[in-house]
């Protein structure tokens, strides 16, 4: 992720600064708690699309 992309982008809801993460391809807003996705390098900040940080992880599923 471009630093200097990193440092203009907010988060288009509270217009608030954004956590990368590198790990999971995520850039994070704490107030809002959402994580938006990072998909082929590019930042998706579309709200319906953030991940909310506060629901519960899924489960796990094996073998079906």
């Amino acid at each position: 992720m471009d630093a200097q992309l990193l440092d203009i982008l907010v988060c288009p809801i509270c217009k608030g600064p954004l956590k990368y993460d590198k790990t999971a391809q995520e850039l994070i807003c704490n107030p809002d708690k959402l994580a938006y996705p990072i998909r082929d390098g590019i930042p998706i900040m579309w709200a319906d699309q953030a991940r909310d940080l506060n629901a519960p992880a899924e489960p796990v599923r094996s073998g079906d």
